[in-house]
Formats: C-alpha cells, sequence, structure tokens
C-alpha cells in the first residue's frame, strides 16, 4: 500500500471515527517494545520545567498605541513548551514570537499552555483555557504534537481525530492554526534498528495524515522532520540537548527558522512574491495525500490547502511549498509574564 493510500486511509477514519489501520503486526509490536525497552535506558528524558516565556515582544513596537498587539498561542507537547532549554528567549514559543513581531513590526503577546508529555488527547484542554476565559481568540495558535502519541502506541486516527477537533475549534473561533506535525523519531541518536525503522515510519505516516486533517480544515501544516530529522540525525552533539531527546537552543531556532515564514504568512505579512509556487524549488499544486507523505519525508515544508478548491479522482488539493528560511531576531526575554490562560 503507498504511503499517500496510508496516510489517506488514516484520515479518513479520523474523520469518520473508524479505527484506521494497524500500522505495525504484531511480531514489529514485539521487537518495538523490546527496543523501546532499551532506548529508554539510554535516551535519558528530562523533567525539568520549561521556562516561561509567556509576556510581551517587540518592545521596539510598544509605542504604537493604536495598535493591538498580536496574539500567539501554543499548544501541545514538550517540544512546543521548550522543555530541553534554561532561558525563556531559547524557547520555541518566544523565538517565533520575536520574529513574528520584528516581521509584522507590531507587539506580540505570546500564551503558551503547552503540557510536557502531553497527547494528543490533551488538546481539547488546552484549548478550553484558551478560549474559555472571555479573552479574545488568539490571532494565531501553534500546534506542536505527535511523538507522545507514537511513543505511547495512541492509535493513528485517534491522534488525527483528537487533532482536528482541536484544529476546528480554534478555526471556528477565528484564529489562524500551524501545526507542526509528528517529529521524525527514528533520528533520535541512541535508538538502534530495527526500532530506527519503526519509529520513522510510523511517525512520518502521522505526520502525513495530521497534515491531511489539518489542511481539510482550513490550516498550514509545516513538517517536523526538520526538528528531529536529517540536520539533527547530522549534527546530534550541537542540535540535541542534554536528556539526548529534547532539542537544544540550537535545535528550536532551526525549527524556528522554518516555522516563521509560514507563521507570517498565514496572518498576511508574508512578502506577497514569496506566495507565488517556484517549481524550482519544487513547489506545486499536489493531491493533498501526496503533499502530505512528500512534506513527511522532508523538514520544513509547509502544505496549504489551494485557495481554489480543486478536486480530482485522488482528492482535494493542496500547496505545497518549500519556503526559505530566515534568520530570527535576537529573541529577548519576554517584557511581562502573564497567566497562561490569559
Amino acid at each position: 500500500m503507498s504511503r499517500a493510500r496510508v496516510a489517506r486511509r488514516i484520515a479518513t477514519a479520523a474523520a469518520y471515527g473508524g479505527g484506521g489501520i494497524s500500522l505495525l503486526g504484531g511480531a514489529a509490536v514485539g521487537v518495538l517494545l523490546a527496543e523501546v525497552s532499551l532506548a529508554k535506558r539510554v535516551v535519558g528524558g528530562s523533567d525539568d520545567v520549561p521556562p516561561r516565556a509567556d509576556g510581551r515582544y517587540g518592545s521596539a513596537f510598544s509605542h504604537r498605541t493604536d495598535e493591538v498587539p498580536l496574539r500567539l498561542c501554543f499548544l501541545g507537547d514538550s517540544t512546543a513548551a521548550g522543555q530541553g532549554v534554561h532561558r525563556a528567549r531559547e524557547t520555541p514559543g518566544a523565538l517565533l514570537a520575536s520574529g513574528l513581531a520584528a516581521v509584522a513590526e507590531r507587539p506580540v503577546t505570546l500564551v503558551n499552555v503547552a503540557n510536557p508529555g502531553a497527547q494528543s488527547n490533551d488538546l481539547a484542554r488546552q484549548v478550553a483555557l484558551l478560549l474559555d476565559v472571555g479573552a479574545p481568540p488568539p490571532d494565531v495558535c501553534v500546534i506542536m504534537i505527535g511523538a507522545n502519541d507514537v511513543t505511547h502506541r495512541m492509535p493513528p486516527a485517534k491522534s488525527v481525530r483528537l487533532l482536528s477537533d482541536a484544529v476546528r475549534r480554534l478555526r471556528e473561533a477565528g484564529s489562524e492554526v500551524i501545526v507542526g506535525t509528528c517529529p521524525d523519531l527514528g533520528s533520535v541518536e541512541p535508538v538502534y534498528q530495527p526500532l530506527r525503522w519503526l519509529a520513522r515510519r510510523m511517525s512520518r505516516q502521522l505526520a502525513a495524515a495530521q497534515t491531511i486533517g489539518v489542511v481539510g480544515l482550513g490550516g498550514r501544516s509545516v513538517s517536523l522532520g526538520a526538528l528531529l530529522g536529517p540536520e539533527f540525525e547530522a549534527h546530534p552533539r550541537e542540535m540535541f540537548g542534554p536528556d539526548n531527546y529534547h532539542p537544544s537552543a540550537e535545535g528550536y531556532a532551526t525549527a524556528a527558522m522554518a516555522m516563521l515564514p509560514t507563521l507570517c504568512a498565514s496572518l498576511g505579512v508574508w512578502p506577497e512574491a514569496d506566495e507565488r509556487p517556484d517549481a524550482q524549488r519544487g513547489e506545486g499544486f499536489l493531491p493533498v495525500a501526496q503533499a502530505a507523505v512528500e512534506a513527511a519525508s522532508e523538514g520544513g515544508t509547509e502544505v496549504v490547502a489551494a485557495m481554489h478548491p480543486v478536486s480530482g479522482p485522488r482528492g482535494r488539493w493542496a500547496l505545497l511549498k518549500h519556503r526559505r528560511r530566515q534568520r530570527l531576531p535576537h529573541a529577548a526575554e519576554p517584557a511581562a509574564s502573564q497567566p497562561s490562560s490569559a
């Protein structure tokens, strides 16, 4: 079965409440569990509390009292929370808030409700924290989720359904949504074969199915194979933190650089010329399942629904983009802290 067909079947099962398909046979699961036990002895993990980065960014634009600050919210797991670094300015939320403020030339208020260790079944609670307190809805939300779904063997269709429910609620509230899809877990250095191959296969299949669900609801996805992908595989000492699992400050900066153009484009503050597909960079319109699979294989790739919806024998089409990464401005510490539920 082709990878695109597998991703499409998972997404379809998620949409209609089915159980989906099993990504591994019984024997493979046995091997996987044995390898996981071994890997846990090597991959340290971390119980450190991520630094609090909530607050106001873009102090250079704070004099513009006629403009309401953009509201950027983060949801998801430990990578969204910034686990593995010790300074607020090194977290992905702070990096992207600073970058968005510089591009939009407006102050940005960051609210992060991500929870280390979270699986997709925690997203409903996180969305409620953002929407059920009477505050204005976020202008844009970034969700980073999926790794714990794979390691805890959550059925992929359930994982995609829970993510889609969260995206739907945020979109209905008027927020733009960017989803950093499940990272490539096959690149965690201490993990050996055959677990490495199985982890890569499972995480990429989930990432592709996540993309299909997100794009169908009007969100955008960015493949975070860049977060635990080729660059991390090539430079593990620099990109991974002390626990051998979470990114280092340099690793988070690499991921944030890949996400910033998509974040800005969703709000209409990215250069319009970059919105046109560039065939020389391999950009173009594809059936959404094919675009999702290609994105899952190459970190930093964006998938967004075609502006003028087109459907064919292989379903709806989407735009696949390889945006040029931009250097991030130096991220400052938040100007002021605020409760994460605000």
